[in-house]
């Protein structure tokens, strides 16, 4: 004699029955499993493996001979292409990588406020916003080029010196040039790197309630006061994402060096990718090499978890 299951009812299961609970969470492993996979096969492994091999000589995958702290205090006391501390300023990969951290970060920032400040303001504002943006959608190498030929010494290439030609100026070197390469390659990737700033400010200052500026208008207040004390503030958020995206491309930059100068003149423009490119790949020193990428990753690493911080701090406060 069959039964009629009762409306809503499970076919199979008593009324009034509920499924057992995944306690623990243990039950979401098998989803998650594949992402934590190659996680583990293409990050973890790989840090552990490059620090491991810092602290001994070999090349590719093959330890050689531990060595123990010798890498690194050749690396920041011994190696003058890394570290000069010899004379002042103080030169070498480490400090070019300093000077990218200040002026690249603070162009990019600072432009990209302006613009997506102004982007607000114009009548074309996606035609405005797009020119800003294209040169984000250019390789590193692309853009490379691009500014090699901007800086060519020959006038009737370089557009730079093309106007200080006219102007009746002497042609500059700026690639050539120990005091003047790094900042040329900076602003070539400023130029590449402010689009992005751009418009992730820019969707930022959208999301702020109209209501409030404009009760701010009614009070009277200025269009610098309501960016001052309204709009900047609310912004602090994305620009700290921001800043932490651009201190590591900062970190890791090395396409466009190595396309423009390749390091030169003299190793002037030398950073640190670069250095752990050289070593590496071009002098076989692999554990020496390693070293140099335990540095970058001792710089990223303060850098995501003050990131992380912030976050879970706007969490608490929201």
């Amino acid at each position: 004699m069959s039964s009629t299951a009762a409306p809503g009812s499970v076919v199979g299961r008593p009324p009034g029955r509920r499924l057992p609970s995944l306690k623990g969470g243990w039950g979401a492993i098998p989803f998650v499993a594949p992402a934590l996979a190659v996680l583990l096969f293409f990050l973890v492994v790989p840090v552990v493996w490059t620090i491991a091999m810092s602290f001994n000589t070999g090349a590719g995958l093959r330890f050689r001979r531990w060595v123990g702290f010798d890498n690194f205090e050749r690396l920041l006391t011994r190696d003058g292409r890394f570290l000069d501390t010899d004379e002042w300023p103080w030169s070498g990969a480490l400090i070019n990588n300093i000077r990218w951290l200040v002026v690249y970060t603070l162009l990019c920032l600072i432009l990209g406020l302006i613009t997506a400040v102004l982007a607000t303001r114009v009548r074309y504002e996606a035609v405005f916003k797009a020119i800003i943006f294209i040169p984000l959608a250019i390789s590193g190498v692309a853009v490379a080029l691009i500014w090699r030929f901007v800086y060519s010494p020959d006038p009737s290439l370089g557009v730079l010196n093309a106007a200080i030609d006219t102007l009746g100026g002497d042609p500059v070197s700026w690639l050539g040039q120990e005091n003047t390469v790094n900042y040329a390659i900076i602003l070539a990737y400023v130029w590449a790197s402010t689009g992005f700033v751009m418009v992730v400010l820019s969707a930022a200052l959208k999301g702020i309630s109209q209501e409030v500026i404009e009760a701010a208008r009614t009070d009277g207040a200025s269009e610098w006061q309501i960016f001052r004390r309204i709009q900047f503030p609310l912004l602090s958020l994305p620009i700290a994402v921001i800043t932490v995206w651009l201190i590591i491309n900062v970190i890791k930059v090395f396409d466009i060096v190595y396309i423009m100068t390749n390091g030169g003149p003299g190793g002037a423009s030398r950073v640190i990718a670069f250095s752990y490119y050289v070593e590496t790949f071009q002098n076989g020193q692999g554990g020496y090499g390693a070293a140099v990428a335990v540095v970058m990753l001792l710089l990223i690493v303060p850098v995501m978890l003050l990131n992380i911080r912030r976050f879970r701090s706007e969490a608490i406060q929201a």
